[in-house]
């Protein structure tokens, strides 16, 4: 178990870097699909198979489909590229990227002070449901106000705008 969390804790180090350094959407999606596969073998290792099968099948599987839909309704063409170019200037994200460093630091500083290695106990459907559905409801519930209105804005953003002087 050792083997596979290190591994995939490489994979999806290394496929969220590449995600967030591509330019192509399509091609960030897809590494990003790898890196949550990848926490999802981290969860294995740990001794959580059912939330590694919920983060394979919600994850990688459809929010994913959705992010993939979603870049296909926009239908960036080359001038997307010209456009976000002054996105890139240090000031809007050097910010973040201290902010990002910050929470490394302090998960590295976690982990060398770790004494002993987090126990592979088995977490079953029944556990994780009735914690979702009782303490945690009200976070399940947030999360799907979240998930509804990112649609809800991926329609909007997607929609086609009727000409102008039209009879529709």
């Amino acid at each position: 178990m050792t083997l596979l969390f290190y591994g995939a804790s490489a994979v999806a180090l290394a496929a969220t870097l590449l995600a967030i350094t591509r330019a192509h959407p399509v091609h960030a999606l897809l590494y990003l699909i790898v890196s949550l596969l990848g926490a999802a073998g981290v969860m294995l290792a740990l001794g959580a198979p059912f939330a590694a099968m919920l983060e394979i099948v919600v994850y990688a599987g459809a929010i994913m489909v959705l992010f993939v839909f979603v870049v296909m309704l926009l239908n960036l063409g080359p001038g997307a590229a010209r456009d976000e170019a002054p996105w890139l200037r240090p000031r809007y994200w050097i910010g973040p990227g201290l902010l990002a460093a910050a929470l490394l630091m302090q998960l590295l500083a976690s982990l060398w002070t770790l004494d002993a290695p987090t126990a592979g106990v088995e977490v079953g459907p029944k556990a994780v449901g009735m914690l979702l559905f009782g303490p945690y409801l009200l976070a399940v519930e947030l999360g799907s106000m979240l998930l509804l209105a990112g649609l809800v804005s991926a329609f909007h953003l997607g929609r086609v705008q009727p000409a102008r002087g039209s009879s529709e």
